[in-house]
Parts: C-alpha cells; structure tokens; sequence
C-alpha cells in the first residue's frame, strides 16, 4: 500500500491532531477507569496512542497487570448488566481472520498502579474504516490463542471512535 522506504518520524505524528479520537469510560463495576486513545493515519499505518487511568491494580506481587485493547465492530458502548459493553459487539474483523489476526486486534495494555500509556503503529487497518466504531478494554490480557476473541474477560471500558 505504501513505499516502506525513507524515515518518518512518528513522535511528530503523535504530537499532531489526530484524524480520531476516542474518549474511554468504565463499566459500573470500574467507575474510575477512564482514558483517552488518538488515531494518527501515517503512510505507514495508523498510530494508536492510549492513556488510561483507573484501571483495576493487581491484588498481589505476581498478579499480572496486562489488559487486553482491541477495537470492536459495534458502533455503542450500551449493553446490559451482565454486559454493560455488549453493543460494542465482536473485534474488528474485515476479512474474516481467526484471532489474534483481526485487524482490530492491539497489544495488551500494562497498567502501572492504575494507569496505562500505549502506543502502537499497526498497518491492519485505516482511521477511516474504523470512525464509529468502539475501543475496549478488557479485564484480563488476551491470550492470543483461544477463539474467537482471546479470553480476555469482561469489558471493563469502552468508547466510541469520534473523527476529528
């Protein structure tokens, strides 16, 4: 798609508007847990930027504190009580890929007493396929084998991506 040749520079990327945006909120069960993602479309890719804070800490020294980020296929963070995120639907899968192939599959988010940074280039999708469209995060880190979706646990957060 594009010429994988040259230098770009994606910290500049990063530090320009983005193309879109999504604003994260927690679940009932995680009031706190709130966060932002940014969507730059490079020629490379899009560059995924997250930060979140709120995020549920770990209860002991060895319980791990990965979380799994995916953008779904839904168009709503709606749901019900025993998924308050189940409108977001399933991860973003255009061509029909066994997981952990789906475009909309993202490396686990590391929390660090409650907060998160991220940033990722992945060239699976377009800003533009993906406006309307959900980011989630789940309870537990994806295990990127188990079918469809990874194991991931509950939705704890979602947020609708908005274009700039």
């Amino acid at each position: 798609m594009y010429a994988n040749h040259g230098y770009f520079d994606f910290s500049t990327a990063a530090f320009a508007p983005p193309d879109a945006w999504a604003d994260l909120r927690g679940s009932a069960a995680q009031p706190h847990l709130q966060g932002k993602v940014l969507f730059h479309q490079t020629p490379f890719g899009v560059l995924v930027t997250a930060q979140v804070q709120g995020l549920p800490t770990p209860e002991a020294a060895c319980f791990p504190s990965f979380f799994a980020f995916h953008i779904h296929s839904g168009r709503s963070c709606t749901g019900s009580a025993e998924d308050p995120f189940a409108d977001a639907d399933g991860h973003y899968n255009p061509h029909n890929c066994p997981h952990p192939a789906h475009a909309g599959d993202l490396p686990p988010l590391l929390g660090a007493n409650g907060q998160a940074f991220a940033s990722v280039l992945t060239d699976r999708l377009t800003v533009e396929e993906i406006i309307g469209k959900t980011v989630i995060i789940h309870a537990l880190v994806d295990d990127f084998t188990s079918q469809p979706a990874g194991n991931a646990g509950a939705k704890i957060a979602c947020g609708v991506i908005r274009p700039r």
